[in-house]
């Protein structure tokens, strides 16, 4: 496995950007480590899904290329799809559930996608992808259960030693599983030694109770800010590999998730949608206490402003502090 981050490391050359590593001394100070951020909020279409689908799509043969794509995201996916579409000429058909970020949706539809509407309390996104796959004879590009997507993610966690060597954990958002497998197959190819951590909303805490049960959990439409992880499971690609390279699964509380958001914005200058903080909020929270070296994937900065304007309304006693 390690070998398909490699090549896609190679591949995604001169595509994709090579994010910054950043360093809050604030934060060091707060939770009492060397704490180094990955920025893939600041990655093409604002999110590490451009990885994944820049490295599925760019692998598929021309005339698969010339049918077309499909994939099924309420945001991060499909706007990397649908922009990876453009960079290639590939045609893009992205099923969107109607209750989806407006700024997501107009983002896929502005780098060329063709957006189809679904009712999510009617029908599954998969259903309808897979209807208008066979349809069309479109190629299915999934959000996260597809080797070639989990390579591409990989790479950003290749990146991150790539430039810093040694770690002693890393701590990655979890989802579907996409790029915490990716980052972990990456990492224990890279540093065998470190640990690496994956984080979820502690109300969408399926993959958590799956990696300590070994049984898959499902969670439906759990109540979280972070809506990047509303998958409600792991992949059947996907969960055996976080079983197999993946350290250990800590959840956060929703307050912690808002105050990490708020905490890069005040303080690092940095926009993080909610899913992408995930790792600062194990930190700041105490959920997780880091020993020496620690890299946390921020995911992606895709936050609409009435998620923005919530976060940073929002106040709890004794918080403003961090500001």
């Amino acid at each position: 496995m390690f070998e398909l981050v490699r090549a896609a490391r190679e591949r995604l050359r001169g595509y994709a950007h090579e994010t910054p590593i950043i360093v809050s001394r604030t934060f060091n100070r707060l939770v009492g480590a060397e704490v180094y951020f990955k920025c893939e909020n600041l990655q093409k279409a604002g999110a590490f899904k451009f990885r994944g689908a820049f490295n599925a799509i760019s692998r598929l043969p021309e005339k698969q290329k010339a049918r077309g794509v499909i994939t099924y995201s309420s945001g991060n996916h499909a706007q990397a799809v649908a922009l990876v579409g453009r960079l290639l000429n590939v045609r893009t058909v992205v099923v969107m559930p109607s209750n989806a970020s407006a700024i997501k949706r107009a983002a896929s539809e502005e780098y060329g996608a063709t957006v189809v509407e679904h009712d999510p309390a009617a029908e599954s996104r998969e259903e309808v992808a897979t209807t208008l796959q066979e349809k069309h004879g479109y190629t299915m590009i999934p959000p996260f259960d597809n080797l070639d997507v989990i390579a591409g993610q990989g790479t950003a966690a290749m990146e991150i030693f790539e430039e810093l060597g040694h770690l002693d954990m890393l701590l990655v958002p979890c989802g579907g599983g996409g790029l915490l497998s990716g980052s972990a197959i990456a990492a224990k190819g890279m540093d065998s030694s470190c640990r690496v951590i994956g984080i979820e909303p502690e109300v969408a805490d399926d993959a958590t109770r799956s990696f300590h049960t070994k049984v898959l959990h499902c969670v439906k439409n759990p109540p979280t800010i972070a809506d990047g992880t509303r998958t409600p499971s792991l992949g059947a690609i996907t969960f055996p590999l976080v079983l197999r390279y993946v350290d250990d699964m800590v959840t956060v509380q929703e307050a912690s998730i808002i105050e990490a958001v708020r905490f890069l914005f005040f303080r690092a200058k940095l926009v993080v949608e909610p899913s992408g903080a995930l790792g600062p909020a194990a930190l700041l929270g105490r959920f997780l206490i880091p020993k020496g070296r620690a890299g946390v994937i921020l995911s992606g900065g895709n936050i609409d402003s009435a998620t923005m304007k919530f976060v940073l309304d929002w106040c709890r006693p004794n918080q403003d502090a961090i500001r």
